[in-house]
């Protein structure tokens, strides 16, 4: 028997989301999926396409890359529209800006060098840095991850950066959210030990479907009761706390870690188990 058997999980992923049920049922647990967002495809997405265009019409002065996966999908995405060669072009030119070790992966995987790289992979950090550097009249592209990040943004155009957004991986709500609505009852009927979020987005999005669902206050008190919420890291955690939900991280953002952190967790914490 593994570690987690007879321990039910709710996971909330899309992105790599096989791979994650895969290594908590390999401990035993009972997987319940629920995807919370759906994301959209890169190369369909015209917003995605205009800001690329954007880009390599002008030069860039400094690039952003907050994550690793969305700028290899930015750059795979410019190439099934001809346009890799020019916008790599144009960000060689650029002061690059990482956020963390899979960030600067991503960046030289592509033949580029980074300026700078947060050391803690935060975001306060990586925008602290770019802001530090002088952007008055910086053309200045930032590569987002699901999300906006205005509170990093807005402060770089109020000191006259020309930025443009890119953001690779935008999500909408799954076209069917009955598994979602199943999970919030589960929940709050108290079948789960844990619930676990691996983006901001999906965490987000999970507790706007619950008010659709009109069991907001009700899953509030299961999230804020016996129930394990595991996030992989602080950006996944950000509105869950917000909304005054405990979670648990792991000391390394990678899903490898939230796996070993549930396993700990839950193999110690439940009765029984030692």
């Amino acid at each position: 028997m593994g570690e987690l058997s007879g321990i039910a999980i709710g996971v909330t992923a899309e992105r790599r989301a096989g791979e994650f049920i895969g290594a908590l049922e390999r401990y035993g647990a009972e997987v319940r999926h629920a995807p919370t967002i759906t994301i959209v495809p890169l190369d369909a997405d015209p917003e995605l396409k205009d800001a690329t265009l954007r880009l390599v019409m002008s030069p860039v002065d400094i690039t952003v890359v907050t994550t690793g996966a969305g700028f290899r999908g930015w750059l795979d995405a410019a190439e099934g529209w001809g346009l890799r060669q020019q916008l790599v072009d144009h960000l060689r030119q650029s002061r690059i800006y990482a956020r963390g070790p899979k960030a600067v992966g991503a960046v030289r995987g592509a033949g580029l060098r980074e300026t700078f790289s947060a050391a803690s992979e935060s975001n306060a950090e990586l925008f602290e840095a770019v802001a530090a550097a002088g952007v008055l009249g910086q053309r200045t592209a930032v590569q987002l991850h699901g999300t906006p990040l205005p509170e990093y943004t807005a402060p770089l155009v109020e000191a006259g950066a020309w930025l443009t957004e890119v953001q690779p991986y935008r999500w909408t709500s799954p076209p069917d959210v009955t598994p979602v609505y199943d999970l919030i009852d589960a929940i709050v009927a108290g079948e789960l030990a844990a619930l676990a979020f691996t983006s901001a987005p999906a965490a987000a999005n999970f507790l706007t479907l619950a008010r659709t669902s009109g069991r907001y206050p009700q899953l509030l008190a299961a999230l804020r009761g016996p129930l394990v919420c595991a996030c992989v890291g602080p950006v996944t955690a950000a509105p869950l706390e917000a909304a005054g939900i405990e979670t648990l991280q792991p000391d390394r953002q990678r899903l490898g870690a939230l796996v070993k952190l549930l396993v700990t967790r839950l193999g110690k914490e439940l009765p029984g188990r030692e």
